[in-house]
């Protein structure tokens, strides 16, 4: 596989990009009135842009949509209080992605292995549901992460707006790539893996099983030693 990057994501450094905004990010002015209103009603919770977890030196990036509520805007790490995290973590540590115990807190010693968690919108958004304008203007910060991923070679894409942003970082044509749970897209250096969000509507409605899940990172793993 070409080692070649994306002028996209090269473009960057040149930017002088940053991977995570800061604290009282004023960029998206819906996203920082939830955020004070958050702040108000629970002020010892995170409530900020939640960072990427993960070191980037890892050859897994996994991109979801954005912090929920109760999960990673309460407690300041990706998916970590909810049951989006539940399956997520239960998943990494199966299949060796993570290792130590999952408590859903920040602080239970949880270590991601040769993975990394971003999100395409780093601010909770209102009903879970980031504004197409708020996730273009957190890309930057999708695309600065990535930048500092030399070793980056697999993305699994959490559902069709990570997908769907991922395209549009990479400059391919959404035609060439469609969004479908267990595809798998060739990008130049990297390899992208659809799956359908772990989210708990998706699991109740049986859009999304948990060995439908363990198999996209199964694939990955995979594919990530035949790589070697």
């Amino acid at each position: 596989m070409s080692r070649q990057q994306p002028a996209v994501v090269a473009a960057a450094t040149s930017a002088g990009s940053v991977t995570d905004p800061s604290r009282d990010c004023p960029l998206c002015p819906r996203l920082v009135d939830y955020r004070m209103a958050l702040r108000a009603q629970e002020p010892d919770a995170f409530n900020a842009p939640v960072p990427s977890f993960g070191s980037p030196d890892a050859q897994l990036l996994i991109v979801g949509l954005a912090p929920g509520a109760q999960g990673a805007n309460r407690t300041g790490r990706p998916f970590t209080g909810d049951y989006a995290g539940d399956l997520l973590y239960d998943t990494l540590l199966d299949l060796g992605f993570a290792s130590g115990t999952y408590h859903a807190r920040p602080d239970d010693g949880l270590m991601l292995t040769n993975a990394r968690i971003s999100n395409a919108v780093r601010c909770v958004p209102p009903q879970n549901k980031p504004l197409p304008v708020e996730i273009t203007t957190c890309r930057p910060f999708l695309i600065a992460t990535m930048e500092t991923m030399p070793d980056l070679r697999a993305i699994v894409l959490l559902g069709r707006v990570a997908h769907d942003t991922m395209l549009k970082t990479l400059g391919i044509r959404a035609v060439t790539a469609p969004f479908a749970h267990g595809a798998v897209h060739e990008a130049g250096r990297f390899k992208l893996y659809d799956s359908y969000h772990c989210s708990r509507y998706n699991t109740n409605t049986g859009v999304l099983t948990p060995e439908m899940f363990r198999a996209v990172f199964a694939r990955v793993k995979a594919d990530l030693a035949s790589d070697e």
